[in-house]
């Protein structure tokens, strides 16, 4: 006979007792705890994007502060360049339009500028009249998924690579490739001015990285005078590579450039290539790009140049001024081009003073990977970069830029274009 037994109990009446009060303790944990600590991100953001709650748990997997982040970043600025454009053209409109959206995967950019793979899930909160009001967002760590994924990727280039290397006709696969590597070579050129026209008053220069020698990439830029007094500009970046891209980089440029002739403003002249891309691409695949179209007026009385430009979801300029500074100029909220029927482009105005020089760029220098842990170079860097280096007239930022992109190695694996100019200093 036990114990409890001979006390005269119930044996079963302590182990009754014990289980209710942990199951009555759990009732009463603290919901803000577990909230605040949950294993996943939580946070909820206003119809404009400000945060307005997060938790712990997320601020932790950032490396960020609750007083620097509630109340005064959105939640695209927790997103990488690329999870931005996916966010502002496919998840915002689906959620707008669906009331919820699960299981995207975004990447999210830490406080040390690394990239976190997550996925995302939100559902709107609407008032009692149906108008929306916020945004509650769970987010998962998906980490160990990208890693699979990436193991399986790293798996199948390498049978490719066998493959390849079993084929028997491999002379004649090799002189085969080389003459694609110099049409393709003959097609990239063709996509870009062969020089810049010289401007009065302005000094020029280019640069071209061709990630592979045998895709045509979908970089591109020009410069070309309007009247007497002004002269257009434009860089940009399609998607895809090959001869689709070609052709659409192709029909991009002459579009821009007939354009302006009608309406020298940057916005109308984003507008008419959005409506002309968006209705190339109907009926097939989606094809889309971002770019910076600006107008140039040189004064030769003051040797200033004012610059007026429209950005269509393309990474800021960088202005490096005269006095040493360097500053973006950015045009947030700038839509992808052709991907919609209708887009919202955003401009900027600056007045380049002599010595003075603006940057454009596409995403293959910022999204370049760096040492060993292959980590993003991102804005920071770069704008540490032209920082030390103001002021720098354009041929000596190409010329500085272009051996930071050689330094990258193999881990700049996107066609990279650069466009500078500025007037000379006095």
């Amino acid at each position: 006979m036990s114990r409890t037994e001979e006390a005269g109990g119930d044996p079963g009446a302590e182990h009754d007792g014990s289980t209710g009060a942990r199951f009555t303790a759990l009732l009463e944990d603290d919901a803000e705890d577990l909230y605040d600590a949950a294993p996943c991100g939580f946070l909820s953001t206003l119809m404009d994007g400000t945060i307005a709650k997060i938790n712990t748990t997320l601020l932790d997997w950032l490396g960020l502060r609750r007083q620097d982040v509630v109340g005064r970043m959105l939640f695209t600025d927790l997103l990488t360049v690329g999870g931005k454009l996916y966010h502002e053209t496919h998840f915002a409109p689906l959620l707008r339009m669906r009331g919820e959206i699960s299981g995207i995967a975004l990447e999210l950019r830490t406080s040390a500028g690394e990239r976190l793979p997550v996925l995302v899930s939100s559902v709107l909160k609407h008032s009692g009249d149906g108008e929306p009001l916020l945004a509650r967002t769970t987010v998962f760590d998906a980490s160990d998924r990208r890693a699979y994924e990436e193991e399986l990727l790293r798996r199948q280039q390498a049978a490719d690579r066998a493959r390849e290397e079993a084929e028997a006709d491999r002379r004649q696969a090799e002189a085969d490739r080389a003459r694609l590597t110099d049409a393709l070579a003959v097609l990239q050129r063709s996509l870009l001015p062969d020089v810049l026209p010289a401007v009065p008053g302005l000094e020029t220069a280019t640069y071209y990285h061709t990630a592979s020698p045998v895709q045509v990439g979908g970089d591109f830029y020009d410069l070309f005078a309007l009247d007497g007094s002004r002269w257009a500009f434009f860089l940009g970046d399609v998607c895809g590579k090959g001869p689709q891209a070609a052709a659409f980089t192709s029909l991009t440029r002459y579009t821009l450039r007939a354009a302006v002739l009608h309406d020298p403003d940057p916005v109308a002249a984003l507008t008419t290539l959005n409506t002309v891309l968006h209705e190339h691409g109907a009926g097939t695949e989606p094809r889309y790009c971002t770019v910076v179209f600006g107008v140039l007026e040189p004064d030769p009385a003051t040797g200033r140049v004012t610059v007026r430009l429209a950005s269509g979801g393309h990474p800021p300029a960088l202005v490096l001024r005269a006095d040493g500074g360097a500053e973006y100029l950015r045009t947030p909220g700038g839509m992808l081009v052709g991907i919609l029927p209708e887009a919202r482009f955003v401009t900027a105005e600056v007045t380049l003073e002599p010595g003075d020089t603006l940057l454009l760029y596409t995403d293959g220098l910022t999204e370049a990977r760096t040492g060993p842990e292959r980590r993003l170079y991102g804005e920071e860097a770069l704008h540490a970069f032209a920082t030390a280096r103001a002021p720098a007239p354009p041929a000596t930022l190409i010329a500085a830029l272009t051996g930071l992109l050689d330094s990258f190695g193999t881990g700049l694996d996107d066609d990279t274009a650069l466009l500078a100019l500025g007037p000379p200093a006095r």
